[in-house]
């Protein structure tokens, strides 16, 4: 162990979207560590989970990212139970279904980024005060997408590219109060998220297909927390997974715009996307 070590065992770990995928992995290889764990999730059989887990070291909240409220009585909860909230992890996302933005619903726009952006910023806010008191850090999970083309999928690229830029930002901000900010980039995990979104969908499969395919090497939630969990210890700025992905965010500058080039005079792209923008969008209540 190094002398900069951040030790997790009984440090508070605040998760959103902790029920599954890579919340779930996370909250469970923290647990191994040592940490103490506050799950916040939508599903209503958050606290039962949880408490599955080991009750005396986890907390359950049922709760709303995009509601700022909500995540405040999450952390009032998390600190009279625990005292404290030394690390927040804001990990809540949503996937919507694969369009061209000519055919993507409105709602479907403003579910994204209300989930994927405003909940993160409510995550982070709600839990500020206790992580500056705690000097500890703020894991944001942001995405490969951040920096290759969204094709097909504009409003989550958007999204984690906002979520990206949040972790620069705060990484300075909160630099004067020794907290770090941790922000990671995964290629497709293989959640539920992504089998619903990508897996179940042929025309969203073939347009990934035109990657190259070292790219498209699926990335195990297990897999996630692991490399999750270092990168607090190291205290990480950033954390890519798989590898492959690290030279592409270095280069992006001079890859994404030839890529951006080779796409956009690739018949086959061309025509997989002419596929998607003819589906007709599913109708919201």
């Amino acid at each position: 162990m190094t002398a900069n070590r951040y030790d997790l065992t009984e440090k508070v770990v605040l998760i959103t979207g902790g029920c599954g995928g890579i919340g779930a992995a996370t909250g469970r290889e923290l647990l191994r560590r040592g940490a103490r764990l506050v799950v916040a999730d939508i599903d209503p059989r958050t606290p039962d989970r949880s408490a599955a887990l080991g009750a005396d070291r986890v907390l359950g909240c049922v709760a709303d990212v995009r509601d700022r409220s909500c995540l405040d009585e999450v952390v009032a909860q998390a600190v009279a139970r625990f005292g404290r909230i030394d690390i927040v992890m804001a990990n809540a996302g949503l996937l919507a279904r694969a369009a061209t933005l000519r055919n993507t619903p409105t709602a479907d726009v403003a579910a994204t980024l209300a989930v994927n952006v405003l909940g993160v910023v409510n995550t982070v806010a709600a839990g500020m005060d206790q992580v500056i008191d705690n000097r500890g850090q703020i894991v944001l999970i942001s995405s490969v997408f951040a920096f290759i083309n969204g094709m097909g999928t504009i409003p989550y690229a958007m999204s984690k590219a906002a979520v990206e830029q949040l972790g620069r930002g705060l990484r300075i901000e909160l630099a004067d109060h020794d907290v770090s900010v941790l922000t990671a980039y995964f290629s497709l995990v293989d959640t539920e998220m992504i089998q619903h979104g990508v897996d179940q969908d042929d025309v969203v499969t073939e347009l990934l297909s035109n990657l190259p395919k070292p790219m498209l090497k699926r990335v195990s939630p297990v897999a996630a927390a692991t490399v999750l969990a270092d990168g607090l210890e190291r205290r990480s700025a950033r954390v890519i997974h798989p590898a492959v992905w690290r030279p592409v965010s270095a280069l992006r500058g001079l890859l994404g715009t030839s890529l951006d080039a080779r796409f956009a005079a690739d018949r086959r792209i061309l025509d997989v996307l002419a596929r998607l923008d003819a589906r007709r969008p599913i109708p919201h209540p």
